[in-house]
């Protein structure tokens, strides 16, 4: 043992040590080092420099911190549902130390202001870091630009209603959105559920006096989600934009995903552990009426090959569509008695998403390698910010969870630290917890509770590869340009055709 007069000073600010490191690929023993919010180390165990603290992680594995890339933290507007602070020591509890917040706010992040707006409330009062959607919407296309250069992390394209209303655009306003994003290189997240389809078949079920929880189900089957999902692709496809489906939890969507990937479309998806643990069936229980969201849950059938798409690589990643509502709002007798339509949709998720995962690896389901790749590696890569969000290489911001893989627990609703005190999977064992949650180096949550200050997440702003985009002459934006040649003119159609020849995506050759 050093004498205090020998001990050598420390030279970085904290080591991890005795843990099994857990990577996209492996899984091994190693401590990491950490400075300045940094990792600068990663060593075999006892090999690290000098710390200041030292974190002991014996039995522990050590995983990148998760990335949930749909959470609504609800302001403004909605503050009484959930707030950043609120929402942000939710996300740490559970092991989330990256979060992207939805635009359907009040004001919906629509132009540039409210985009500074919402920024200035999560820099406050968040202890995760942050990136924050803007709107793509039929009256906001001409503020697309000016989002994308005050820092949004993508955009939000509703083709489904959802919490706020907010109207699905037309057909041609997608397509020049599209246009737009496609030269932007940002990604698009999509509620891929056909509008005029489920509105219209559930004006008919009320009409028939249908107000059963399968009701919600039969409004929304499966055709709406495939047809918007192949809509969304096609338009991709034409464009070159960057475009991410969210919350996929219907099992026919699935080779229609692996079909439009096979043509080089910039598709990525995500699903959520309601889909892969919960079914429609539960929703005839008892208190079942708690599930209705949008997308639906769906029969029980659905599971098994949503699983197989975490697998085999037809779904990319796992978020949650993190919904609070108060527990009001989630009643079914709230305007009229026992029935699904005044039930709000959606529910807290983001605290309990990575122990259900944790709970498939213990189930033999997927691997710990599995879940960094689901739920940190896949969603960084996607985003632009894999230079420095979810995995543990040199360099990378020290996001960090510690896990107990044998820890067991309870899920109850009024232990969530949401502002949403009503929890799908209420009684649920999970086993596998975090344990500590590290941003930036900074312990953010430990033991199940948050330690973070407010205000020390950050905005975070991507990094996209160069964009792509397609048929560039053929944009709204080209064919109504005062500048250029009219429709007909020679020089135009040899322009025209030279591209259009190239223009087309091909499936790659077998």
């Amino acid at each position: 043992m050093h004498s205090p007069e020998t001990a050598p000073q420390s030279v970085v600010d904290t080591v991890i040590t005795n843990g099994t490191l857990v990577t996209e690929t492996a899984m091994f023993a190693g401590d990491i080092a950490i400075h300045e919010g940094r990792i600068v180390a990663i060593s075999s165990p006892g090999f690290a420099p000098p710390a200041a603290r030292v974190i002991d992680a014996t039995g522990r594995m050590v995983l990148p911190g998760c990335i949930d890339v749909h959470v609504h933290f609800r302001v403004p507007g909605m503050g009484h549902k959930e707030d950043w602070q609120t929402g942000s020591q939710a996300a740490a509890v559970g092991g989330v130390t990256t979060v992207f917040d939805m635009p359907n706010t009040s004001p919906a992040t629509a132009t540039p202001e409210d985009l500074a707006a919402k920024a200035a409330l999560a820099e406050a009062a968040s202890i995760v870091d942050f990136g924050l959607y803007g709107l793509l919407g039929e009256q906001n296309l001409d503020q697309i630009d000016a989002l994308a250069a005050a820092g949004v992390i993508g955009f939000k394209l509703f083709l489904g209603n959802t919490t706020g209303d907010l109207p699905c655009p037309s057909d041609g306003a997608v397509l020049e959105g599209f246009e737009i994003l496609a030269e932007l290189g940002l990604r698009c997240s999509i509620h891929a559920e056909n509008s005029p389809i489920l509105f219209w078949r559930q004006k008919a079920l009320q009409a028939a006096g249908r107000t059963d929880a399968m009701a919600h189900l039969a409004a929304r089957t499966d055709i709406v989600a495939v047809e918007a999902l192949n809509r969304a692709a096609t338009l991709a496809e034409w464009t070159g934009a960057r475009i991410h489906i969210v919350h996929e939890s219907c099992a026919r969507s699935l080779p229609h995903i692996r079909w439009w990937k096979s043509r080089g479309v910039d598709l990525t998806v995500e699903t959520l552990p309601q889909y892969l643990y919960l079914s429609a069936e539960e929703s005839l229980l008892p208190g079942g009426h708690v599930l209705r969201m949008n997308p639906p849950i769906r029969e029980a059938a659905h599971q098994a090959p949503i699983w197989a798409g975490l697998t085999d690589g037809s779904i990319d990643m796992i978020a949650t569509d993190h919904a609070p509502h108060s527990i009001a709002e989630k009643q079914a007798d709230r305007l009229a008695p026992d029935s699904i339509w005044n039930v709000a949709c959606g529910f807290p998720g983001v605290e309990t998403s990575l122990p259900l995962m944790l709970t498939a690896v213990n189930d033999g389901r997927l691997g710990l390698p599995d879940v960094v790749r689901l739920m940190a590696g896949a969603p960084a890569r996607a985003f632009g910010l894999s230079h420095c969000k979810g995995s543990l290489t040199l360099g990378a911001d020290a996001d960090i969870v510690l896990v107990d893989m044998k820890a067991r627990a309870i899920l109850r609703a009024d232990k969530l630290h949401s502002r949403g005190k009503v929890s799908a999977y209420e009684g649920r064992e999970v086993t596998g917890l975090p344990v500590l949650t590290m941003l930036r180096g900074m312990v953010v949550a430990q033991d199940g509770a948050p330690v973070g200050v407010p205000g020390t997440g950050r905005h975070l702003r991507p990094i996209m590869p160069s964009p792509a985009p397609r048929n560039c002459d053929t944009t709204l934006r080209a064919v109504t340009a005062t500048d250029r040649p009219a429709f007909g003119d020679p020089f135009w159609l040899q322009q025209h055709f030279a591209t259009t020849r190239t223009g087309f995506h091909r499936p790659a050759t077998p």
